[in-house]
Formats: C-alpha cells, structure tokens, sequence
C-alpha cells in the first residue's frame, strides 16, 4: 500500500476532504491503514503541487475522523479505463 495523505474533515456535502500528498485520480480506491476499502477518490481540487481530494465514502463515516491515514488501493490508474 503506498500512502497518499490524510483525511482533514467531512465536507457539508458528506463527502470527505483528503489532504493528498501523491498523485491521484478520479477513481482510485483509498484504503486505511487495514487494507479496508474506505472511500473512491471522486475530485482532485487544488493545485497540482499540493492537492485535495473529494471523496465518497464506502464505510459508516464516523469510523473515519480527522487524521486518518488513508493509502492508495486499487483503481484504474488512468483516466478512462
């Protein structure tokens, strides 16, 4: 598992807000620190050279909180496949 960043809050929308700290897509899986699939990364916001990410998540969203570690899962690894 690569790490990729950590969560900073849930957005109003409910989605949640990831500090990214590695390229990512529209698409990719994030997993926490278990292997657990937690989220799909929905939007990259932000500039290229330190992005947020908007990203739906899979699990009860209290289980997730602030500061939590999320990692790289499987996901197409570009745009379109």
């Amino acid at each position: 598992m690569e790490f990729v960043g950590k969560i900073l809050h849930t957005a109003s929308s409910g989605r949640l807000i990831i500090k990214a700290s590695s390229k990512l897509i529209s698409g990719n899986v994030l997993l926490d620190s278990k292997g657990r699939k937690i989220a799909k990364v929905l939007e990259i916001i932000g500039p290229v050279s330190s992005p947020y990410v908007s990203a739906s998540s899979v699990v009860d969203k209290s289980e997730l909180s602030p500061g939590t570690k999320v990692y790289l899962g499987r996901g197409p690894s570009r745009v379109g496949r």
